[in-house]
Order: structure tokens, then C-alpha cells, then sequence
């Protein structure tokens, strides 16, 4: 004989047991989504890893200091600390991701649009940073202010909400886009922007820097796809 058991608990706890059981997937496809979409974007192989990779870095920065403040009680900030709602981690990754790649393409793609016209790497880098630091900077701020303002409420799930997206946009914008990626690219040197051969010839050209526009057919640019790899 089977017993069932029905109402609001157990709904509630058969949802949090789907949602939990999701994050691992549902990370992974939104990372190697964004892999993939950032191939097209930059030509590259190493670019689009190391930003893949600084987003998870972000949500792994982020839980953690969500959990520690708003479920352990860390600092005596929160005085009835509760487990973190079980929606949060999914709705934070999907928001903070878009956020992320926006950041990424506002970044890079001025770093690989100087490298292109002739710079080296890391002329490109510091020439191209200066010129999308000051929107991803601005944007970063926006976001943020915004989501802050969601602390102010007093139900504790709204306030963990906007604590994390704050702190996710925090990490993301200001320590992994703006300084580990743009210092990875600068170690990395002309590796950051090669291609294989053979990708490189089965790859759409995106053209995102508006290349044809601005140059007549038939143009020289420099070969950023290494001949025989």
C-alpha cells in the first residue's frame, strides 16, 4: 500500500528538492552557453573560457557570501537568520549571467577590435579598457543601486534577494571583469586571441566590431587564426 502525503509543506518541500537538484545542471548550460555565444562574438578559444569560467567564479563568490550572512548570521547583520529560499539560486544565476556577458562584450570587444587594428596585446588590452572601463563601471553602479534597494524591505527573502544580486553584479563587474580577465588576457598575450585553423573556417563572422562598415571589401586585417594548428 502507498501513502501520499498533500498540502502547502509538502508542495513547498518537493519544489525546493526539484530546484536544488537543478543548479548543477542548469549552471553548466548557462556556462557552456555562454562559451559558445562568446566563440562566435571574439574568434577565440581562451577569451570566451576565462569568461565562463569568471562567472562561476562570481556565483561561487556570491552563494557564499549569502549563505554566510543571511543563513550562518556572519557579522551579527541579520539577528534571525534564516536558510536561503530555494528560487534564489536559479533566479540569481539567470539575472547575473545576462549582466555578466554584457559586461564581458562591452570589455573585450573593444580589446580585440585595437588588437585587430594592429596593437599588441597589451596595448590592446590597456587602449580597450580605458575606453569600456568607464560604461561597465556605470552600468555595474545602476545595477547595483538598484538591487540594494531591495535590503530595505523587511521580509528577509526580499533582502537576501537583493543582497545577492548586488553583491553577484559587485564581484562580477568590478573584481572579474575588470581586473582577472583583463590580467589574464595580459599574461595570456597573442594566445588569448588564436583560433584553430579549421574553427576558425566553420565559425560565422559576427563582424561585432562593424568591420565591414567602416572599411571598403576586401580590406587586410590581421590573422588572429594560427596557420597549422
Amino acid at each position: 500500500m502507498a501513502y501520499g502525503v498533500t498540502g502547502t509543506t509538502a508542495i513547498y518541500a518537493d519544489v525546493d528538492d526539484k530546484l536544488l537538484g537543478s543548479i548543477v545542471p542548469y549552471m553548466a548550460i548557462v556556462a557552456s552557453a555562454a562559451f559558445l555565444l562568446l566563440i562566435l562574438v571574439f574568434r577565440s578559444i581562451l577569451v570566451p573560457l576565462t569568461g565562463a569560467l569568471g562567472f562561476l567564479l562570481s556565483m561561487a563568490a556570491t552563494f557564499g557570501a549569502t549563505v554566510l550572512i543571511f543563513q550562518e548570521g556572519a557579522f551579527g547583520l541579520i539577528s534571525d537568520p534564516h536558510p536561503i529560499v530555494s528560487f534564489l539560486p536559479i533566479m540569481l544565476i539567470g539575472l547575473v549571467f545576462g549582466l555578466a556577458m554584457d559586461y564581458q562584450v562591452f570589455l573585450v570587444t573593444r580589446m580585440r577590435e585595437e588588437y585587430v587594428h594592429g596593437r599588441s596585446p597589451k596595448d590592446a588590452m590597456m587602449h580597450g579598457y580605458h575606453h569600456g572601463a568607464r560604461v561597465v563601471t556605470a552600468a555595474a553602479i545602476i545595477m547595483i543601486s538598484v538591487f540594494s534597494a531591495f535590503m530595505l524591505e523587511e521580509d528577509i527573502a526580499a533582502r537576501s534577494m537583493g543582497f545577492a544580486l548586488a553583491v553577484g553584479v559587485f564581484f562580477d563587474a568590478f573584481i572579474v571583469r575588470m581586473v582577472i580577465i583583463p590580467s589574464l588576457l595580459t599574461l595570456l598575450g597573442r594566445w588569448a586571441w588564436w583560433l584553430p585553423a579549421w574553427l576558425n573556417r566553420i565559425l560565422p563572422n559576427v563582424d561585432v566590431e562593424g568591420q565591414k562598415l567602416r572599411s571598403p571589401e576586401g580590406s587586410e586585417r590581421r590573422e588572429l587564426v594560427g596557420a597549422g594548428r
